[in-house]
């Protein structure tokens, strides 16, 4: 599916709204995304009081000094893996004050996939502090920016539907 600013932006504004009337806050840790799914919800009037904070590790070695993923893990399984995903989302919550978090790691291409992980792989993970909820890789369809807005939007979507679960 395409997705498009507006499309996200709704998702954006449901989402905080749910988090608003369940007194909870939410953060991100960015990789392929770059930080869209902070954006999304920063473009929203009020989101600080349901957003804490978004981290974009975009490097391996920023996904181990701001979220303490494991250098082994990197070594073992890559950064675009289950095992990454889990480790960055809690770390996230480790380094801040959020009630849930949202962990994307991903090839948005044109290049840099392979036979494994091709184009448009991407793995979200969503965690409560001490607690990976889910973690699910994804095989996108499309340019690099088409790939980034799918990812931003299984983002959202997943935390307010894991959130709708466990609330």
């Amino acid at each position: 599916m395409n997705y498009d600013d507006v499309d996200l932006n709704a998702q954006a504004r449901q989402l905080g709204q749910f988090l608003v009337e369940k007194k909870l806050k939410m953060a991100t840790a960015e990789s392929c995304t770059g930080g869209w799914v902070s954006k999304s919800i920063t473009d929203l009037d009020g989101s600080s009081n349901w957003f804490e904070c978004g981290l974009v590790t975009y490097s391996n070695q920023a996904k181990q000094d701001f979220l303490g993923v494991s250098a082994q893990t990197l070594l073992d399984h890559g950064a675009v893996s289950q095992p990454v995903v889990k480790e960055m989302a809690l770390g996230l919550l480790d380094r801040c004050n959020a009630d849930i978090g949202v962990s994307i790691s991903g090839v948005a291409g044109p290049g840099g996939g392979s036979d494994d992980k091709p184009v448009g792989t991407v793995w979200i993970a969503w965690a409560k502090p001490g607690e990976v909820i889910e973690a699910v890789k994804f095989k996108f369809d499309g340019d690099r920016e088409a790939v980034r807005r799918q990812a931003v939007s299984e983002a959202l979507l997943g935390v307010q539907r894991l959130l709708e679960q466990t609330c």
